[in-house]
């Protein structure tokens, strides 16, 4: 037993029993490390980790591998989840380092925190001869060690911590986002959707930009073709985390809360802007796995799914010829021939798709990461808040969500403080509850969680926001590239354009417009590693159309406008007697209207002219 019984990640936790005499990341550990001048070992994981699994089962479980390790260092933990400020910041050393990245990351750190080597998975019988290196080189050579941790030290500061590519020349306008349309054009996978080659990773903010700034049919072809693919889990609902080729067919089996409630909103603007119930359909069979699999009993949603089951990657997931054909008959073959045999493709009709669900049902279910994020929460929140659910279900489940959290206090989980993009996720996701019930409580927390966020992490000297407010850290880094989640800074950036138009107008634009330029630079020479950046510049760039509801009874109207793709709309409440919405855009303003329909005439003819220029 170690100090991780008293942690509550489940990662972390999973590793309490190792002979490994394991820190959580505390100042208490930093500070054993330099009383004593050793290094610490860095390991960094998340517990539905496959490759973190497998080096635990073969370094971490092994007591002749412990022994090293707590003999030669003092050993650290780290939830990715929880901190990803210095996930994020170890990270790019490895990058940096090695030019690849991924979990379990091993990293090697001076006593001041500094990294001097790095790896991700490492076999035993290496990982051990590694230990026994870097023991002999600190105790023969330890200024030169500190000496080159601290040349790389200095390399993530100036890298970090200065907007990356820095501000640019060149204005801020829609020659950037024309520019990044065509980057993706150019590694657009015509034959099979996405965006270069195996492996393939939903990339749900590539989606939003090019679905609100141009390039639609290269969105929509890869939304169809993962919707058809074995990276969509076709009896249960819901997105793996990646695929392994190149066709959407054969995924890494974790479910990640993040990648669901992103790929809602994609699915539900897909429907939007053709009107084909089958995203739609899709849509709503992903909230329904995360209702029925992700929610927890206080009503926030759990972090993820394993991808093992029994020890076995995918065994929850996959199937044999024989389970098949004891389930299927005589009707196997034809199933096969459609929807493959080990992972299951394509869309599956009734009976077969509930005979096979229930089946798998019986089977034991992969580890469930039960961690509350709030940044994950509040993505799910907005995810629910705009999906179109007549039932009501959704939306509930967004403000039971949203009560806990709020309840619960600005915190990322129950003993981690907010972070920037918890601050910003969740201004964002209380803003969209404001715009799907029109209650006033909602506005008025979102332009508090903006405030709260401004106050703790904005840079206002030059701009940009800060990922964390821990002094401990070694850089308080400004992330602004996109990766399975969007970007802190593009988050805060859009939810202060959003709110500009109810809060502090001229504070709020101010500090985005600043951000923008901070990371123009990046926005210029490599777009597409910030999409959401460009969504914040295409907001900041548009006049957006105002809709404004009068009356109490408003709710066939305001269901109308939720059925339109209008990405810059801002939508207001008063009261008044009598129920009507008014639509405002290129400085005029229609007739107040009270029909529904009549309604949905006004907002196609404002739809066209904004999407004027964009690809259909």
């Amino acid at each position: 037993m170690n100090r991780l019984h008293h942690t509550t990640s489940p990662y972390l936790r999973q590793h309490a029993d190792n002979p490994v005499d394991w820190w959580p990341w505390n100042n208490e550990a930093i500070a054993k490390a330099r009383a004593e001048n050793k290094p610490i070992f860095l390991s960094v994981g998340y517990s539905t980790c496959h490759w973190c699994h497998v080096m635990a089962h073969e370094s971490f479980e092994d007591t002749g591998t412990a022994a090293l390790l707590n003999d030669f260092f003092i050993c650290i933990k780290l939830d990715r989840e929880e901190r990803p400020d210095i996930d994020h910041l170890y990270m790019t050393a490895l990058q940096a380092m090695t030019g690849s990245g991924g979990w379990p990351m091993s990293l090697w750190l001076t006593p001041d925190l500094e990294p001097f080597y790095c790896a991700t998975y490492i076999p035993r019988d290496m990982f051990r001869q590694i230990c026994r290196r870097i023991h002999e080189l600190w105790d023969a050579r330890p200024a030169e060690v500190r000496q080159q941790a601290g040349a790389i030290t200095e390399a993530l500061r100036s890298y970090l911590s200065t907007g990356r590519a820095g501000p640019t020349a060149r204005p801020l306008d829609d020659n950037l986002i024309h520019n990044a349309i065509e980057h993706y054009r150019a590694a657009h996978d015509s034959v099979h959707g996405g965006f270069g080659s195996a492996p393939k990773f939903p990339q749900p903010s590539a989606l939003n930009f090019l679905f609100r700034c141009g390039g639609r049919e290269m969105a929509l072809h890869q939304l169809r073709a993962m919707a058809e693919g074995g990276i969509h889990d076709q009896l249960g609902g819901g997105f793996h985390r990646y695929s392994t080729d190149e066709r959407w067919l054969v995924p890494h089996f974790e479910k990640m809360l993040y990648d669901q409630a992103q790929l809602i909103i994609s699915y539900t603007e897909a429907w939007q802007i053709t009107g084909d119930l089958y995203y739609q359909d899709i849509a709503r069979r992903t909230a329904d796995y995360v209702l029925r699999d992700l929610t927890s009993s206080v009503g926030a949603f759990y972090a993820a799914e394993d991808a093992d089951s029994e020890g076995i990657e995918g065994k929850f997931y996959t199937w044999t010829c024989d389970e098949l054909k004891s389930l299927l008959g005589v009707n196997t073959h034809a199933f096969t021939r459609a929807h493959g045999g080990e992972v299951l493709f394509g869309k599956m009709a009734e009976p077969e798709r509930s005979l096979l669900f229930a089946a798998r049902n019986r089977r034991s279910r992969p580890h469930r990461d039960e961690k509350i994020i709030t940044s994950w929460n509040g993505l799910m929140i907005s995810a629910l808040a705009r999906l179109v659910d007549p039932s009501g279900s959704a939306l509930g489940a967004a403000i039971r969500s949203a009560d806990y959290l709020i309840d619960r206090g600005p915190c990322r989980t129950e003993t981690v403080p907010g972070l920037l993009d918890d601050y910003a996720n969740l201004g964002i996701a209380l803003l969209d509850l404001y715009e799907a019930t029109l209650e006033p409580r909602w506005l008025r927390k979102s332009i508090s969680c903006a405030d709260q966020m401004l106050g703790l992490f904005y840079d206002s000297q030059n701009g940009g926001f800060f990922q964390t407010t821990d002094p401990v850290v070694i850089v308080r880094a400004k992330d602004s590239h996109d990766g399975a989640e969007p970007s802190g800074n593009a988050q805060a950036a859009l939810l202060l354009l959003r709110l500009a138009p109810h809060g502090d107008r001229e504070r709020y634009r101010a500090a985005a417009q600043k951000t923008l330029a901070l990371f123009g630079g990046m926005l210029n020479d490599a777009p597409q590693a910030a999409p959401q950046l460009l969504c914040a510049l295409d907001l900041a760039l548009r006049e957006p159309v105002e809709i404004t509801f009068t009356g109490d009874d408003v709710g066939r109207l305001l269901a109308v406008v939720h059925e339109q793709y209008l990405p810059n709309r801002v939508i207001r409440h008063q009261h008044g007697s009598t129920p009507f919405a008014q639509i405002c855009a290129n400085r005029a303003c229609h007739a107040p209207v009270s029909d529904p329909d009549e309604l949905r005439k006004q907002l196609l003819t404002v739809s066209r002219k904004v999407s004027n220029g964009l690809a259909a």
